[in-house]
């Protein structure tokens, strides 16, 4: 169960760590050809889910690895589905629900990463 949590928490990780650093760095202007719900929310939110992101890929990979703490990757991985369940909220608010496929994706990488994140608990 650990080598499945490396695995898949490694590349949500990785993900997360690239997504919410471009929101936490780019200006508006870079990120609206990538994300177009960029157009009527404040940046200091946008940097905000930034942030979150990056955090929540630390709190998966450092925890288990040090060995301080390592629940937190429980609780890093449920954060996770949140920012999820926001951006799907987002994406049907806009009528965009044909781009709600990766939101969908990454909700069910982030629920079996917690799942298996319980093996610290």
């Amino acid at each position: 169960m650990e080598i499945a949590y490396w695995v898949v928490g490694g590349l949500l990780a990785l993900f997360y760590v690239y997504s919410g650093g471009i929101k936490a760095l780019r200006s508006r202007e870079q990120l609206l050809p990538m994300m177009g719900w960029i157009d009527k929310t404040p940046m200091p939110l946008v940097r905000v889910i930034g942030v979150l992101e990056v955090l929540g890929a630390l709190g998966l990979i450092l925890p288990p690895l040090t060995g301080v703490a390592p629940a937190l990757a429980l609780a890093a991985a449920i954060g996770l589905v949140l920012v999820q369940v926001g951006g799907i909220v987002v994406h049907v608010s806009r009528g965009e629900t044909r781009v709600i496929g990766l939101n969908i994706a990454l909700l069910v990488l982030a629920a079996v990463t917690a799942w298996l994140a319980t093996v610290w608990l």
